[in-house]
């Protein structure tokens, strides 16, 4: 099982501490940094010093790091037009030398879309948009000749669909979530991995199934996509520290057991193994206390070589 650092900078954090965090990712082997693509934070906290733009720090990390895979969980289609977004990925993949990948939403948060001017649609036109998105961007990348699109909401016209990614024919594209239509026919026809964010392995092995049988209802071989999923973690190596790291981030032990990962190594490898069980290939680690990088050293050292 691939582990990968997932991170919500919305919450308070500035590129010099992000960068220590995927530095430190890298230093003890997980697969990936991810972060969140947030304007506006959640919940408690100040959020100090304020949001980060989730392309300019991948274009920083893109030149900060060597080895590990970078990428969103994920962009939302709201802030961004597919191209302009098509030519920023493409030239982060080669700023990185071939490591980016794209997780692209339809957006959700209607509080930070009113915080920064964005408009926010109804919940239908936000997916419809969503499947415009992907079809401009990946024919964007995809394109030998000139492309052109005619949508509803987006029309392209004779682009020279430049510049081309590093990688072929294109970085990968997540998509996920719960929802049981729309969102496991869109992954059929575009993604290259789904992610089912914060679900139980019973749930999470319920959407893998959904997504499977829309991708033979178009003709796809279901085991050409991959399948992923985003979960909390909070690892010490005893109780007392477990406790620590829970009530760190204001969150309860129980709660974080019964809904996470929560425990000590082998307790955290454990529960993974529910979600490997569940077709889960790769795990977003959620670390939400972006200064305990000890937490990671610990769960890269060992927690890692139990379910690798």
């Amino acid at each position: 099982m691939r582990l990968r650092i997932f991170t919500e900078p919305q919450q308070g954090a500035s590129y010099d501490q992000l960068l220590a965090v995927a530095r430190c990712a890298e230093e003890e082997g997980f697969d990936a940094f991810f972060r969140s693509d947030h304007y506006l934070k959640m919940g408690g906290g100040d959020g100090l010093p304020g949001p980060t733009d989730a392309w300019t720090t991948l274009a920083g990390l893109a030149r900060d790091t060597t080895r590990i895979r970078l990428g969103t969980l994920v962009t939302s289609a709201t802030f961004r037009r597919p191209g302009p977004l098509a030519v920023t990925v493409a030239q982060v993949d080669a700023m990185s030398a071939g490591r980016v990948e794209l997780g692209l939403g339809a957006g959700w948060y209607e509080e930070e879309h009113r915080a920064y001017g964005i408009p926010f649609p109804p919940t239908r036109e936000r997916f419809d948009r969503l499947e415009e998105q992907l079809a401009v961007i990946t024919g964007l990348w995809t394109a030998r000749s000139p492309f052109s699109f005619d949508g509803r909401f987006y029309q392209v016209s004779d682009s020279p669909a430049l510049p081309k990614p590093v990688q072929d024919p294109h970085p990968p594209v997540i998509l996920g979530g719960a929802g049981a239509k729309r969102t496991p026919g869109l992954a059929a026809r575009f993604a290259d991995e789904f992610n089912t964010p914060f679900l139980s392995p019973a749930d999470a092995g319920a959407q893998f199934d959904r997504v499977r049988a829309a991708c033979s209802a178009v003709g796809r071989d279901p085991g050409s996509i991959r399948f992923s999923s985003a979960v909390v973690v909070c690892c010490g190596s005893d109780q007392p520290e477990v406790a620590r790291r829970a009530a760190a981030i204001g969150r309860e032990v129980d709660e974080l057991r019964a809904n996470g990962l929560c425990g000590t190594p082998a307790q955290v490898a454990d529960r993974l193994r529910e979600w490997a069980a569940a077709g889960a290939a790769t795990a977003y680690l959620q670390v939400l206390d972006l200064s305990d990088l000890d937490h990671l050293r610990l769960i890269g050292r060992e927690v890692a070589p139990l379910i690798s």
